[in-house]
């Protein structure tokens, strides 16, 4: 259940994620409230699908469970898709604080009608990214833009704010366009990251 690529539930109420975040542009802390505070990423309560269907589609039959929870107080069960084993730590704030984005271990969630499991998320998959994580690393303004790519970034920009990698052998500034390679290093040295590869960091 930790490794089970294309998992794809049937949730109590049709939640479209393409429609909220693609076509009306909600950023994924919005219902995900706590992922860059908390150890843990939330499900959102049902006051949180109020604010908006209060009003909005709110005699939309598919949504009879978002109201009947608001009267009653009991809470939407949503069925938790992805899930860590309780003999692994991980810490959702430490990653999406330090340029790994939500897709990255997520997907192109925001182009999900249903949302699935799309990444192994298996020992392996994760020991790829600690150890090379400039192949992964964003700039911290593009966490949550999922359609991010790195022909989004202008390179005089991004090394006025960033600077570049040491052993840079060329003014990254005057490239035309950036790879990821060239992004991640000077990212991995900006923020001084060296994710630990010892069986400690995440067993413990």
């Amino acid at each position: 259940k930790y490794t089970r690529v294309g998992y794809q539930p049937i949730q109590p109420v049709p939640f479209p994620h393409d429609v909220h975040v693609s076509q009306l542009g909600m950023d994924c802390r919005y219902c995900h409230s706590f992922v860059d505070v908390a150890a843990h990423s939330n499900l959102p309560n049902t006051q949180t699908c109020m604010n908006c269907h209060s009003q909005v589609q709110k005699d939309n039959p598919k949504l009879e469970p978002v109201r009947a929870s608001w009267k009653t107080g009991n809470p939407i069960e949503w069925v938790q898709l992805h899930r860590t084993p309780d003999y692994v730590f991980y810490n959702h704030s430490a990653h999406v604080n330090r340029g790994i984005s939500c897709f990255s271990c997520h997907g192109p969630v925001n182009h999900m009608p249903v949302v699935y499991h799309a990444k192994p998320h298996s020992m392996a998959w994760c020991l790829e990214c600690h150890r090379h994580p400039e192949n992964f690393l964003r700039p911290d303004d593009q966490i949550f833009n999922l359609d991010w790519k790195t022909d989004d970034v202008k390179p005089a920009e991004f090394v006025a704010k960033y600077g570049q990698p040491q052993d840079a052998t060329e003014d990254l500034s005057k490239k035309k366009k950036l790879t990821q390679t060239e992004i991640g290093q000077t990212l991995k040295e900006r923020w001084n990251i060296n994710p630990t590869t010892n069986c400690q960091g995440c067993h413990r």
